[in-house]
């Protein structure tokens, strides 16, 4: 078991994020975005950023190369419909996309979308960290999360129609 700090300042203690989520086991903030066959998707629950997506499979593997034909499938139509969801309804113009296979978790991956705000950690891959916990440290205030949410809802909205 681990334990991790969610963005709402709980703490918990599963064995996999992503099963606990893709199962229901833990709720997401604001609720999960879109869910399909082999995927689901939700805000992070650890950093508080407007648009934040993690698109996990809902099957526990952690390489890209696991992956089924169906699951393949899924995931390039689902990522591309919720970048351009982004795009249409948050107005995010550029993404960063994540995933690792030494994760603590199964495969997952995250869509990091990029504000003004971020360039003063700089404009490169390795300005993502900061940025990540700049968010988690800095970016829990009411207000802030009442963006979050409301951009969970707008994009779960698009997404499900």
């Amino acid at each position: 078991m681990r334990e991790i700090t969610l963005s709402n300042g709980k703490t918990i203690k599963v064995e996999c994020l992503s099963c606990a989520l893709t199962s229901g086991l833990i709720e997401p903030d604001g609720g999960v975005v879109i869910e399909i066959d082999h995927f689901h998707a939700h805000q992070d629950v650890a950093y508080p950023i407007k648009g934040l997506i993690i698109l996990a499979s809902k099957r526990h593997i952690k390489c890209f190369d696991e992956l089924t034909e169906a699951e393949k499938m899924d995931y390039i139509n689902l990522l591309t419909k919720i970048r351009k969801a982004q795009r249409e309804v948050l107005g995010i113009e550029n993404v960063y996309y994540f995933y690792n296979e030494d994760t603590t978790h199964h495969f997952h991956t995250w869509m990091v979308p990029r504000y003004e705000w971020m360039y003063q950690f700089g404009r490169s891959v390795e300005s993502v960290r900061p940025v990540l916990l700049h968010a988690r440290n800095n970016m829990n205030s009411g207000e802030n999360i009442k963006e979050v949410m409301n951009a969970i809802n707008a994009l779960g909205k698009e997404l499900n129609k």
